[in-house]
């Protein structure tokens, strides 16, 4: 892709986690088209608080399995970050419905807008988890951008996040190489870090429950963690640098939960851990080197990461 022209940006799902963040950090430099599903709804109300919003943010209704809604917002935009996905916070009932077609029906809706729009480059926010559920990739071998989770390990499995983000990875980039329009993808792990907006998201859930935890079991797994600021930037270069092709796996730090426990009670030693660990086979490992070497990302220590993100839980209340 030729250098990117300063202009408008379509970020989908504006009101998340991870979304919010890029607003946050394109808006500084973009003006930003937002979808949401109710604008005026207080649950966005930290978008329009964001430093540069009253000049440079956009919000638009808009559903991801409503062509035409999508195809107002991203009309007008030089790039669109498509980050908004359905993560399911209880076992669904009918993943099909509620979880694959709105990955990967809602991912082509966006994409087809793209290329009536002339969009000229598309940043897709997929997940680890389209890349490690593969019982087939030999055993100790750090897994890297050539490595897909297996669609029907995760169907068997019942994996149905995994099976939606792997569904509709596969199909944003497929779609990319037929029509021509450039899609580039980019797969954090776990992310944590400070929250913007005022509902917990999943993986902040999960970092609260380990403050939280008081004595029940947790197993002791490899986490692999990177911050939601150090994703947005990633996505960012994954948009501006010319050079930037194919799909890269984001991640900075991995860490057994014990010992990410133990590094959580060395600097906040009143909260009530967990104490019983479960020792689980060992998993897979994940390398960021394309996204560090080429595109020259770089990310923040896991104490920075970890103290921010108690300050804003405890800044929003979440941890009384």
């Amino acid at each position: 892709m030729a250098s990117v022209e300063k202009g408008r940006i379509c970020v989908t799902g504006a009101g998340g986690f991870v979304a919010s963040w890029v607003v946050n950090l394109l808006s500084k430099g973009y003006v930003v088209h937002g979808t949401v599903r109710q604008p005026q709804d207080d649950k966005y109300a930290h978008l329009r608080k964001l430093d540069k919003a009253p000049q440079n943010l956009k919000l638009f209704k808009a559903d991801l399995l409503n062509y035409d809604s999508m195809l107002s917002a991203i009309e007008g935009c030089s790039g669109v970050f498509h980050v908004a996905s359905p993560v399911p916070s209880t076992i669904s009932s009918n993943p099909e419905l509620e979880v694959l077609e709105p990955a990967v029906k809602g991912t082509l809706n966006v994409l087809k807008a793209c290329l009536e729009a002339k969009v000229q480059r598309v940043v897709f926010v997929s997940s680890v988890a389209a890349v490690v559920m593969n019982p087939r990739w030999p055993k100790g071998q750090v897994m890297d951008e050539t490595c897909w989770s297996d669609k029907e390990y995760c169907r068997t499995t019942k994996n149905w996040y995994c099976l939606s983000k792997t569904e509709a990875e596969t199909e944003a980039l497929e779609f990319g190489k037929k029509t021509g329009l450039d899609v580039v993808a980019v797969c954090p792990t776990f992310v944590f870090g400070p929250i913007l907006q005022s509902s917990i998201n999943a993986s902040s859930l999960a970092l609260i429950k380990l403050l939280k935890g008081g004595n029940e079991s947790v197993e002791n797994k490899l986490r692999m963690i990177v911050d939601v600021r150090d994703v947005a930037e990633a996505l960012l270069l994954a948009y501006e640098k010319p050079e930037a092709e194919g799909r890269y796996i984001c991640t900075a730090h991995a860490i057994k939960t014990r010992n990410l426990v133990d590094k959580l009670r060395s600097i906040y030693p009143h909260n009530n851990y967990p104490n019983n660990f479960v020792d689980v086979e060992e998993e897979v490992t994940l390398s960021s080197e394309k996204l560090l070497q080429r595109l020259g990302w770089r990310y923040r220590s896991l104490d920075e990461t970890l103290i921010d993100s108690v300050k804003s839980y405890q800044d929003n209340g979440l941890l009384d």
